[in-house]
C-alpha cells in the first residue's frame, strides 16, 4: 500500500462512550480499505501521544467536533500542519464545525471520504498564544447579572416547591461592552462607543471578515484583515467550540491555507 494509505486512526474515548455503533462502523470501513493502525486513548494525554507517535501514518480523528480541535491545536504547535493534512469522521452530539468545513455527515460517509478524498488548504485564524480558530469566534454582550440570578432562583424554587410558587425573574437583558477593536491597524470601534457584538470568521480569499455592532448604531461596521486586536476590560469570547477568557486583549492573525483536510472530491 502507498503512504496514502497508511492511516493512524485516533479514536476518541467520548465518541467511544456516546455512539459506540457509529465508531464500529467508520473503523470497519477505514480498516477495510487501507492500512490503518487504531489508537484507543482515554484521556487528553494519551490523545495527544498517540498523534506525537503518528510517524508517516495520515493522523485520522474519530469524534467530535472538540476532538477535531484538540487534534488541530496540537499538530499546529508541532508546526506539521503546514505539510500535513488531518482526516475527521465526525462522531458524538456536536459535530456542527466539522459539517461546516465540508466533512459528510454520516460514519459511511465520512470514512469513505477519508479514504476516497482530496485534501482541501484551509485558512486559519491564530492568536498569539497559539490558540486556534477553525469555524469563527464571537464576543457577546455581557450577561453577568442573568445567570447569577437564575441560579440563586433555582436554588430558591427547590426549597419552596411545596409552597406558593411566585412568577420568576425577568433575566437582565444583554449589556453592551466597552472594547477597542482593530483590523490591520485600521480601528473599528473605541472604548467610547460600546459595542453590542464583535465577530471574526475566517473567509473565503485568504482574509478574516470582521463585524462590529455598535450598540447606538443598526448597521454593523465590516471589514477584511489579516489581523484583528481586541482590547478593553475583561472580556470573554466563543471560538468554535470553547469559551474563553477573562482577557484583557487578544490579537488573531489569518494564515491562509494554513492546514489541510480531506474532504470528499466534488
Amino acid at each position: 500500500m502507498s503512504a496514502h494509505d497508511q492511516l493512524l486512526v485516533v479514536i476518541d474515548p467520548v465518541a467511544r462512550r456516546t455512539d459506540g455503533e457509529s465508531v464500529r462502523i467508520a473503523k470497519d470501513v477505514l480498516c477495510g480499505g487501507s492500512e490503518a493502525k487504531i489508537c484507543l486513548p482515554e484521556g487528553p494525554e494519551e490523545f495527544a501521544r498517540a498523534l506525537a507517535r503518528r510517524g508517516p501514518r495520515r493522523p485520522v480523528v474519530v469524534g467530535d467536533d472538540r476532538a477535531l480541535l484538540r487534534a488541530v491545536a496540537l499538530l499546529h504547535r508541532d508546526r506539521w500542519l503546514g505539510d500535513g493534512a488531518l482526516a475527521v469522521v465526525p462522531v458524538g452530539a456536536s459535530v456542527q464545525l466539522a459539517q461546516s468545513l465540508g466533512v459528510p455527515a454520516g460514519a459511511v460517509a465520512a470514512a469513505r471520504a477519508v479514504l476516497d478524498g482530496a485534501v482541501r488548504r484551509l485558512d486559519l485564524l491564530v492568536d498569539e498564544s497559539d490558540g486556534v480558530v477553525l469555524g469563527g469566534l464571537t464576543i457577546p454582550a455581557l450577561r453577568s447579572a442573568a445567570r447569577a440570578e437564575a441560579s440563586v432562583w433555582n436554588a430558591a424554587r427547590s426549597l419552596v416547591r411545596t409552597l406558593v410558587r411566585p412568577a420568576p425573574p425577568a433575566p437582565a437583558p444583554p449589556r453592551p461592552q466597552r472594547l477597542r477593536v482593530e483590523a490591520d491597524g485600521v480601528l473599528l470601534a473605541d472604548l467610547d462607543e460600546p459595542v453590542d457584538a464583535v465577530s471574526v470568521r475566517a473567509g473565503r480569499d485568504g482574509r478574516a471578515e470582521v463585524v462590529v455592532r455598535r450598540a447606538s448604531d443598526p448597521d454593523p461596521v465590516r471589514a477584511d484583515a489579516l489581523t484583528v486586536t481586541v482590547s478593553g476590560p475583561d472580556f470573554r469570547y466563543r471560538a468554535d467550540a470553547h469559551v474563553t477568557g477573562p482577557v484583557r486583549t487578544r490579537t488573531w492573525t489569518l494564515r491562509p491555507g494554513a492546514w489541510g483536510l480531506t474532504l470528499p472530491v466534488t
